[in-house]
């Protein structure tokens, strides 16, 4: 769905949409949806700037970068967000953004696409590192047993490992 400037010139636009599994691409993101994707939210136009409020839920399955094990991760995620036209930022020269512009994003002369603002959002929820648990065990760095399932029956450390001073954090 595109929000354009033409028609928020007349009014403001309400989304109330669900999208099933599957129909929103998150561009090769190692993550997948697990559940329907909801979205309530409004657009309007702010001079020219479009700024976008709403809520975003749904749940997300991925890797735990531990053990490998999967983790399901509930996203929840309230929207403010404010886009400029992209022609404003467009020079050649560099100019220094003040800090209250670091949240602004920028769309292009027709408006914005609202299957990118979702699967944007749903992007940044995701946790620079994943894991399981606090307590999660890892695999063996020796034979690659998932250490929160089974006792690794690896022998000690090889000799050449026992010469690495992080040696003692393996075994």
């Amino acid at each position: 769905m595109l929000i354009t400037l033409e028609e928020l010139q007349f009014h403001r636009i309400s989304v109330s949409r669900t999208y099933p599994v599957g129909t929103v691409d998150y561009g090769g993101a190692e993550f997948r949806q697990v559940g329907d994707l909801t979205l309530n939210a409004v657009a309007e136009l702010v001079g020219v700037d479009i700024r976008v409020r709403g809520h975003l839920r749904t749940a997300i399955e991925c890797s735990c970068d531990r053990c490998l094990g999967v983790v399901e991760i509930p996203v929840e995620r309230d929207l403010d967000l404010l886009y400029r036209p992209v022609k404003e930022i467009a020079r050649e020269e560099e100019i220094e953004i003040s800090e209250d512009e670091l949240d602004v994003a920028f769309y292009p002369q027709k408006g914005i696409e609202l299957a990118d603002v979702i699967s944007e959002q749903v992007i940044l929820s995701v946790p620079m590192k994943v894991v399981c648990g606090a307590d999660c065990k890892g695999l063996c760095p020796a034979c690659g047993a998932n250490r929160n399932l089974e006792r690794c029956n690896c022998s000690k450390l090889t000799p050449e490992r026992s010469s690495s001073p992080f040696s003692s954090l393996l075994g």
